[in-house]
């Protein structure tokens, strides 16, 4: 008898994995999407760990991605991606800690500054571009910084998709 995956169609047996798997895509895209709204609609600029917090989930999209295409590998795919969500929230710990001046950061600061131009305007781009440190947040909720809210979504959201990627189905 086959089974039908979430669409109604044949394929991926397990509903879990099924929902593991949309979790794994929905979830970076969500914290990304709202790490870059609150860049460019809240006018919030990112330090470098707020960067690094990034790439983990850009990857976990990819592999997200990768997962509703190679059918074969889904749930391998799944767990690959749960494992980059989790890594954006070690870092989000490691942030907050700066922030929290529980330990010691990076010592190096961003600036947002354009490529390309004359000598003379890059040099004026440096100059008036804002010096954004890691060890300031810039916006808190009930005490807990940006860097602070990555790390619990992206850990909940990582211990949700390994446990309903590792979870047994019914009647097996």
């Amino acid at each position: 008898m086959a089974t039908l995956a979430l669409n109604g169609r044949p394929g991926l047996v397990n509903s879990s994995l099924a929902q593991a798997r949309l979790l794994a895509f929905v979830a970076p895209a969500l914290l990304l999407g709202g790490a870059l709204a609150s860049e460019y609609l809240g006018g919030l600029y990112p330090c470098e760990m707020c960067y690094w917090q990034r790439w983990p989930h850009e990857v976990a999209l990819v592999l997200a991605l990768f997962a509703f295409v190679v059918k074969r590998a889904v749930k391998p795919l799944v767990l690959l991606a749960a494992l980059a969500i989790a890594v954006s929230g070690a870092i989000g710990v490691f942030h907050a800690g700066v922030e929290y001046r529980w330990w010691e950061g990076v010592t190096t600061c961003t600036a947002m500054t354009p490529a390309g131009g004359s000598s003379a305007d890059i040099l004026k781009s440096i100059l008036t571009a804002p010096v954004i440190r890691c060890d300031q947040p810039q916006w808190t909720l009930a005490g807990i910084s940006l860097a602070g809210f990555n790390a619990i979504f992206s850990f909940a959201a990582a211990l949700v998709i390994w446990m309903l990627a590792n979870r047994k189905r019914r009647g097996a």
